[in-house]
C-alpha cells in the first residue's frame, strides 16, 4: 500500500542552461539532425543499462569542425556486478539525465524529444534514487507533461510512464498534481483512440495520484470519471486494473460517490464480481473494495444487492485476516483488578495485549486462580479472534444486518424464509447484547414486509420478545420504532376482520386456523416446541402493555401514533368487550393525536415553514388522524366508554379537522367518527344538521370530485356524478361553492364530452346550477363548456335540451 504523501516545496519552472550539461572550449555549432540522432544511439547504450556486467566510459567532444559529436569509447577492465558496478552505472546514467532533460525542451525536433522521454522513462525504472536525479532539474515535470499533447503514441506512452515513475514518491506527488498532470492526463485520455499502453501508463498515474483525498476530488470532478468506468470493460486486464485501482480511491471520499453512481460504476463492478476470468484477481480485488466504501450508504447498498451482490460478514480465518485489534485497550480481571501495564507503546499487530495472559510478569502478586482467569480470557480472545468461537454477538449481529441489507424484494424474503432464518432470528431477540437484538430487529423489520411471512412470523412466538421490548422504558427510538412496525403489520386489524369471516388468501397470505395447525405440526417433526398464536395474543391484554402503547400515543411523533392506534385497534377485536382499554386513560391519547400541530384550519400560517417539510408533516398527521378516529369509532360501539369521554369536545376536534389541509383520503374515517358522535347524541340525521353538513362539504362532495377527476373507471365517474348532482339538487347550503372551490368545473366540463349518458346529464344538471352564480360564469368558459354544449346541441344528442338552456344562461 502506498503510504499518505508528504508535502514537498513548490518548484519554479526553469529551462537548463546548456553549460551545466556541455565543457566546451568553442562555441557550439547547430548539430545536424542525422549526426544528433546518430551519437543519441550511441548513448543509449550505457544510459539504458545501467546495471550491466561490463560497463564502458563514454567520453564525449565537442569536434571543431562540422559540430558532430564522436563517440569514442575506452575500454575498461570488466568488474563482476557489485558495489562498484553499481556505483559506477549510477554516476554514468546521472552523467546523461541533464543531457535528456535538456533535449525535452521546445527547441528540439519531436523526434529527439520522443528518444528523450524514452530514455528518461526507463532510466526512472531505476528506483527512487534515480527519480531523485531526475526531480534535480527544475522544468522536467512541466516538459513531460507538455508532451502528453504529442500525436505519437511512443511518446505520450514514455511521457505518462515517466509521471507514474515519479508520482510513485509522496515527496513528488504534489509537484506532479501542480504541473497540470490531471489535466493533461484528462485530455490525453479524451482522444478516440489510444493505445493500452497509453491508457495503462495514464491511469496508473492517476492511481498514485489518487491517494491523496484532495487530489482525489480533484480527478473525480474531472471528465475523466465516465471513461474510467468504461474502462472496466476493456479488453487489456491491465487497462482494466488502473482503471479498477483509480476508482477504487475515488470511492474512499464520500463526496465521490453521488457522482460515480450517477456515471453507472455499481454494475459495471458487479459484472466484475460475477465473472470469472483469468487473472482477475487485482481487478476483483479492486472491485470488492469500491462497492465495500459504496455500500456504507444505505440507498446505494441496495443498489448492489439488485445487482446479485450480498455483503456478508466474514468468519474464520478471513476474519483472521480483517482483523483489527484495539491497540490501546488492555484487559482486565473479571472482578475489576487492574493489570499493571510493563510496555509503553502498543504492539503494531496487538500481540502484547492478546498474549498477555501467557506471560504473567514475575512482579504480579496473583493468585493461581487469578493467573488461570488471565489465561483463560486471553485464549478465548484469540479464538473468537480466527473465529473459531464467537465473542459477544458480533458474528449474530454482522449476520443479521446481511439478512437485512438482502431482504429487499419478494424473492429475497422468501428464500430467507425457505432457509429457515426466521426461527433463529427469533429466537436471537432474546439475547442479552443490545447490538444483537437492533440487528435482529431490524431484519425481522425489513421480512416482514411480505403479507405471506405474517402468520409465519407469529406462529414463531414473534410476539412475546416484542412485546417484552415493548415494555422496556429505556428502548431506543428506532428500536422502538422498528418493532411497532413489526407490530402493526402482524396485527393489522382489517386483515383479521377479513380472517374472520373469509379463510383463503388474504393479500398473499393463508388465514385462519388451518394455517397455524400445520405451523404446529411441522414445529412438532423438527422437534421444536410449537407455539400457540391465541396464547401470544393474549399478552397483549396485559395492563402494563397497554399503558405503555397509550403513553407512546400521547408523547410520540405521527408515525409511531399511526402504528399505536392501529395495534390498539386490533386489541379490540380480539377482545370484543374492551374492558382492558377502557379502564385505561385511552381517550388522553386520542386527544394528543387530535390537537397535533400539523392539524390546522385552512387558514393558519405556515410561513417560514418549506412546503414540501409542512406537505410532508400533513401527510403523516393524515395518517395518524386517520387511524385514531377508527380507533375511536370502534369505541363507540362500547356504551361503557360512551358514557366515560367527553363527546362534545371530541366533536370539536373532529370538525376542526374535517377543515384542515390534511389529505382528503384521510377524512373518510374523520367523517364516519364525526357521523356516529352525532348519531349518539342526536339520533335524527339530516342535511340541516352542521355535523353533517360539513361532513358533506368538506368530504363528501371533494370526495366525489376527485373521483370523476382521477378515476380511469366510467363506472365510477358515473356514480360520483350522480350522487354529487344528488347532494346539489337537494339544496345543501354552499355545495355548489364547495364544488367551484375544489376546481370541480372542469372535470365537469370533461366528463360531459367524453362521459356516458347518465354521466353526462348529472354534469349538465350540476353545471347549470353553478351557472346560477355569476361569479361562476368565468371559470365554466375558460374549462371549455361553450364548444361542448354547441356539440351537443347541433348534433341533437340526447340532453341537448340542458346544454342549450346552459349556454343561454352563459354570456356569450
Amino acid at each position: 500500500m502506498i503510504a499518505s504523501a508528504t508535502l514537498s516545496p513548490y518548484f519554479n519552472i526553469k529551462l537548463l542552461n546548456p553549460r551545466h550539461v556541455f565543457t566546451t572550449t568553442k562555441p557550439r555549432r547547430k548539430y545536424s539532425t542525422f549526426s544528433t540522432k546518430f551519437h543519441l544511439n550511441h548513448l543509449w547504450n550505457g544510459f539504458l543499462q545501467p546495471k550491466s556486467c561490463s560497463l564502458r566510459t563514454v567520453l564525449r567532444k565537442v569536434s571543431d569542425d562540422g559540430g558532430s559529436i564522436d563517440a569514442n569509447p575506452q575500454e575498461s577492465a570488466a568488474v563482476s556486478v557489485g558495489e562498484g558496478t553499481s556505483s559506477s552505472s549510477s554516476t554514468l546514467g546521472d552523467n546523461y539525465v541533464a543531457l535528456f532533460v535538456r533535449m525535452l525542451g521546445l527547441d528540439h525536433d519531436a523526434l529527439d524529444r520522443e528518444q528523450a522521454i524514452v530514455a528518461l522513462w526507463k532510466y526512472s525504472l531505476g528506483g527512487k534514487n534515480c527519480i531523485d536525479t531526475i526531480m534535480q532539474f527544475q522544468g522536467c515535470i512541466n516538459l513531460t507533461v507538455n508532451l502528453l499533447n504529442s500525436e505519437s503514441s511512443a511518446t505520450c506512452e514514455a511521457a505518462a510512464g515517466l509521471l507514474r515513475s515519479i508520482s510513485s514518491i509522496n515527496l513528488y506527488k504534489d509537484i506532479v498534481a501542480e504541473s497540470g498532470a490531471i489535466e493533461g492526463i484528462t485530455g490525453l485520455l479524451s482522444r478516440p483512440s489510444l493505445t493500452s499502453e497509453v491508457k495503462e501508463q495514464s491511469m496508473c498515474t492517476l492511481w498514485n495520484l489518487s491517494v491523496d483525498e484532495e487530489l482525489r476530488v480533484k480527478i473525480a470532478n474531472s471528465d475523466i470519471l465516465p471513461f474510467l468506468i468504461n474502462s472496466l470493460d476493456d479488453d487489456d486486464i491491465k487497462v482494466k486494473e488502473a482503471a479498477g485501482g483509480v476508482l477504487s480511491n475515488l470511492a474512499l471520499s464520500h463526496c465521490n460517490h453521488s457522482m460515480m453512481v450517477e456515471a453507472g460504476i455499481i454494475p459495471k463492478l458487479a459484472k466484475l464480481l460475477k465473472t470469472d476470468m483469468e487473472g482477475s484477481k487485482v481487478i476483483r480485488k479492486e472491485a470488492r473494495n469500491a462497492l465495500l466504501e459504496l455500500i456504507k450508504d444505505q440507498y446505494y447498498r441496495i443498489l448492489v444487492i439488485e445487482e446479485g451482490l450480498v455483503p456478508i460478514p466474514m468468519v474464520g480465518a478471513a476474519s483472521y485476516k480483517s482483523f483489527k485489534p484495539g491497540l490501546y485497550s488492555w484487559p482486565t480481571m473479571p472482578d475489576g483488578t487492574e493489570i499493571e501495564q510493563t510496555s509503553k507503546g502498543p504492539s503494531k499487530f496487538g500481540a502484547s495485549e492478546l498474549l498477555l495472559g501467557l506471560n504473567v510478569g514475575e512482579n504480579a502478586e496473583l493468585e493461581e486462580a487469578r493467573k488461570n482467569a488471565i489465561v483463560g480470557r486471553t485464549q478465548q480472545q484469540f479464538l473468537a479472534r480466527i473465529g473459531a468461537i464467537e465473542l459477544d454477538g458480533k458474528r449474530e449481529s454482522q449476520a443479521a444486518e446481511s439478512v437485512a441489507d438482502s431482504s429487499i424484494n419478494e424473492h429475497m424474503r422468501t428464500s430467507f424464509k425457505e432457509a429457515g432464518a426466521i426461527k433463529h432470528l427469533v429466537r436471537l431477540l432474546d439475547h442479552n447484547s443490545f447490538a444483537v437484538r437492533s440487528a435482529v430487529i431490524h431484519a425481522l423489520e425489513r421480512l416482514s414486509v411480505s403479507s405471506s411471512l405474517y402468520h409465519v412470523l407469529e406462529a414463531e412466538g414473534i410476539l412475546h420478545p416484542l412485546v417484552c421490548t415493548l415494555k422496556r422504558s429505556e428502548t431506543s427510538g428506532s428500536l422502538m420504532e422498528r418493532t411497532l412496525d413489526i407490530l402493526a403489520r402482524i396485527l393489522d386489524p382489517s386483515k383479521e376482520m377479513k380472517s374472520k369471516f373469509y379463510n383463503g388468501p388474504v393479500n398473499g397470505s393463508k388465514m385462519g386456523i388451518d394455517a397455524a395447525r400445520s405451523l404446529d405440526a411441522s414445529a412438532r417433526l423438527t422437534g421444536d416446541k410449537p407455539v400457540s398464536i391465541m396464547d401470544s395474543r393474549k399478552e397483549l391484554l396485559d395492563s402494563t402493555v397497554i399503558t405503555r402503547l397509550i403513553e407512546i400515543l400521547k408523547t410520540s411523533p405521527s408515525n409511531l401514533q399511526r402504528k399505536v392506534a392501529s395495534i390498539l385497534e386490533f386489541i379490540t377485536i380480539i377482545e370484543p368487550s374492551m374492558e382492558t382499554i377502557i379502564k385505561e386513560d385511552v381517550s388522553s391519547g386520542l386527544e394528543a393525536v387530535f390537537q397535533q400541530k400539523a392539524v390546522k384550519d385552512k387558514e393558519a400560517d405556515v410561513e417560514g415553514q418549506e412546503l414540501d417539510e409542512y406537505a410532508l408533516e400533513l401527510e403523516e398527521a393524515g395518517l395518524a388522524v386517520s387511524a385514531a378516529s377508527r380507533l375511536l369509532t370502534k369505541l363507540l360501539d362500547s356504551e361503557q366508554f360512551c358514557q366515560k369521554i367527553d363527546s362534545t369536545h371530541f366533536t370539536k376536534l373532529l370538525r376542526k379537522i374535517l377543515k384542515s389541509d390534511i389529505p382528503l383520503r384521510n377524512k373518510d374515517w374523520v367523517a364516519a367518527c364525526l357521523v356516529k358522535l352525532c348519531s349518539i347524541s342526536s339520533p335524527n340525521i339530516d342535511f340541516e344538521n352542521p355535523i353533517n353538513m360539513e361532513v358533506t362539504l368538506y368530504e363528501t362532495i371533494p370526495r366525489l370530485i376527485e373521483q370523476i377527476k382521477l378515476s380511469l373507471s366510467p363506472e365510477t365517474q358515473e356514480s360520483a356524478a350522480v350522487e354529487l348532482n344528488r347532494i346539489i339538487s337537494e339544496g345543501v347550503v354552499d355545495s355548489t361553492r364547495a364544488v367551484a372551490s375544489e376546481v370541480g368545473i372542469f372535470p365537469l366540463v370533461n366528463l360531459i364530452e367524453q362521459g356516458s349518458d347518465r354521466a353526462v346529464e348529472a354534469a349538465l344538471s350540476i353545471l347549470y346550477n353553478l351557472s346560477m352564480d355569476s361569479e361562476n360564469h368565468s371559470a365554466i368558459i375558460a374549462a371549455g363548456a361553450v364548444p361542448a354544449l354547441r356539440k351537443i346541441v347541433l348534433s341533437q344528442r340526447s340532453h341537448w335540451s340542458r346544454a342549450l338552456r346552459l349556454l343561454r344562461n352563459l354570456p356569450v
